[in-house]
């Protein structure tokens, strides 16, 4: 039986799963950490046991400096903020490396995914909201885009990668190289 997401073109789509995290989340201000990551898995079969191969990886952390060259329009570090930067950045991502391949966005905050996507509107964040709309906007105007949600820390291992990434950032340390790090591992 074909794989239902094979599209016109007879490829599988690209898989992007996100993530954002953010170790204290309330009082949250412009000095709070937070981070974003996400990885980019090519042959996943969204099952979550590992199946694919992750072509590329990128983390960092929000951006709350209005000069900055990364700004995006983060006002504070918070778990939302490093979500949608998640999406944000992997959709600069997509822009940057190009081609038509299809793409699916997983990740496990339906917030993001669904203030990205424009299913919501942002009552906060609005600054980022509208960026990461905007960029999401351009890829889907090039290519297939669709979300996906995920459910968070429930042993899928690229979900665990996307988070892995995330907080890696938040704590200001380097990711673990691939072949080193086990889900769940943070």
């Amino acid at each position: 039986c074909p794989d239902w997401r094979m599209t016109m073109t007879g490829s599988l789509p690209l898989y992007i799963y996100v993530d954002g995290s953010c170790e204290e989340n309330r009082d949250v201000t412009a000095a709070t950490p937070a981070g974003w990551g996400f990885c980019v898995v090519s042959g996943d079969n969204g099952v979550g046991r590992g199946r694919g191969e992750v072509v590329f990886e990128r983390s960092g952390v929000v951006v709350t400096d209005e000069d900055a060259e990364s700004y995006l329009g983060a006002e504070i570090g918070s778990n939302n903020t490093a979500e949608l930067s998640a999406v944000a950045q992997a959709m600069r991502w997509l822009l940057a490396e190009g081609g038509s391949q299809a793409v699916v966005i997983r990740g496990d905050s339906q917030y993001a995914l669904n203030i990205a996507s424009a299913v919501w509107r942002a009552k906060a964040n609005r600054g980022l909201a509208l960026s990461a709309q905007a960029l999401w906007d351009e890829v889907a105007s090039l290519r297939s885009l669709t979300p996906e949600h995920v459910r968070a820390h429930r042993g899928h291992r690229w979900n665990e990668r996307a988070d892995h990434l995330a907080f890696r950032a938040m704590q200001g340390e380097d990711a673990l190289p691939l072949q080193f790090w086990k889900p769940g591992r943070r």
